[in-house]
């Protein structure tokens, strides 16, 4: 008997249950807030001009198309679930279900700092990157005219919190959009007086790294000039400064947070009791407990393996998405569902142009190796042959001119508030 099954978010665990249930008989419907599949990933390479926008987002309703019959797509944001009349609230409309998966993801941890989640950037939705990106070269263009040298050597300081993957490689990107390419646009600044403070509050970077390819990472991005300040930890900004636990103050105008995430605001409606995070506790097979028709996914998804929670990553949300879509094939079969086993593939970073650190197939990359690996494990995992050429060809022409094309300010009325309280 055909079913109708509802996948809330379309991440990457949203994607692969759906692409797994489609052509599978069933009635397949994907809601999103975004009409787009967004490759966060990359995002931190938008936001320093290395790719448009459009490179890393691919149409829902495209695959929708390519997936049927049978399955669709609808533009709206889940609001609530009421499980005892299995149906869905949006602020489109009720979509009723006979299963549901539930993967909306995650938001900002800001861990209740407000000046710091008031006067910082974070890389979550697509818009941010082109926020980000426009604050960034928008810093120069007034450092161009600024007269006092400390407030211009200020709106040249970019302080990043975080050293996880994303922290790493948006500290490494910047530096070299700065060095290499905007040195070359302002000649009338000294780009070389420029500063990227990478902040973590633990003592090392990359936790989940084997400890040589932390050394190494750490190494190379103190060779590239990124200030790596350890056992750090922020605890509030304002607008033109950063202020650490100790008292100590750097004063800039741009604070990038990636150090966490917590589960988004849906896992608050579904009235369960929540694990650290924000994050919903789940069965053996990934469903709510009381609920076998409810699947719960990616970010939200609390699971744990081995007596320690799965993190928050693209590659846990994948396999949770092959396998929810799975157990919902089977439990129609009448056949038996096997527990949830995450497989760890491995991890990676790119720190800089030849440079990157990876653990894969239970071997240590770092360098050139490395990168080439991460190269081509992005563009493998990115979706839409258009989007793989474009992101390549950005690539290959960086390497080759270290140019970015992308040093568009596309939004001139501040950039972002932290100009806006200054003036």
């Amino acid at each position: 008997m055909k079913k109708r099954i509802v996948i809330i978010g379309m991440g990457f665990g949203g994607i692969h249950a759906a692409r797994t249930l489609a052509g599978k008989g069933h009635e397949v419907v994907l809601v999103d807030r975004n009409n787009y599949h967004l490759f966060q990933p990359l995002l931190y390479q938008v936001a320093t001009a290395g790719l448009e926008q459009e490179s890393i987002a691919h149409p829902l309703r495209a695959m929708a198309r390519h997936w049927q019959p049978g399955t669709r797509f609808e533009l709206a944001e889940a609001t609530g679930i009421d499980f005892a009349r299995r149906e869905v609230h949006t602020d489109a409309r009720t979509i009723p279900y006979d299963y549901l998966v539930i993967g909306a993801g995650s938001v900002t941890n800001f861990f209740g700092l407000e000046g710091v989640q008031r006067h910082s950037f974070d890389l979550k939705e697509l818009k941010d990157a082109e926020v980000l990106r426009n604050h960034i070269l928008t810093a120069f263009e007034r450092a161009v005219h600024e007269p006092d040298p400390a407030r211009r050597r200020a709106l040249m300081t970019f302080v990043i919190v975080g050293g996880g993957p994303t922290g790493v490689e948006f500290a490494g990107a910047l530096i070299e959009l700065v060095h290499f390419v905007l040195a070359k646009d302002y000649p009338e600044l000294s780009t070389r007086a420029a500063r990227v403070v990478l902040v973590e509050s633990n003592d090392k970077l990359l936790a989940a790294m084997p400890e040589n390819l932390q050394d190494y990472t750490l190494k190379k991005l103190r060779r590239m000039s990124v200030e790596v300040l350890l056992n750090a930890r922020v605890v509030d900004a304002a607008p033109d400064r950063v202020i650490f636990h100790d008292g100590a103050v750097i004063p800039a105008h741009t604070l990038f947070w990636s150090a966490g995430v917590k589960a988004a605001p849906l896992a608050a409606a579904l009235d369960v009791t929540a694990k650290p995070g924000g994050r919903v506790p789940v069965e053996p097979d990934l469903t709510l407990p009381g609920h076998p028709e409810v699947f719960v996914i990616g970010d939200m998804a609390y699971f744990e393996q081995e007596g320690l929670p799965l993190p928050m990553t693209a590659p846990v949300a994948t396999q949770m998405g092959i396998y929810a879509g799975q157990a919902i094939v089977a439990k129609e079969a009448g056949s038996p569902v096997k527990p949830f086993r995450f497989r760890d593939k491995g991890s990676m970073a790119t720190i800089g142009r030849n440079s990157a650190v990876a653990r894969a197939f239970g071997i240590n990359f770092r360098g050139y190796a490395a990168w080439l690996i991460w190269l081509l494990l992005h563009l493998y995992y990115l979706i839409g042959f258009r989007n793989r050429i474009v992101v390549m060809l950005n690539w290959v022409w960086y390497y080759w001119y270290h140019e970015r094309q992308v040093r568009l300010i596309t939004h001139r009325t501040g950039g972002h508030r932290q100009f806006e309280e200054c003036k």
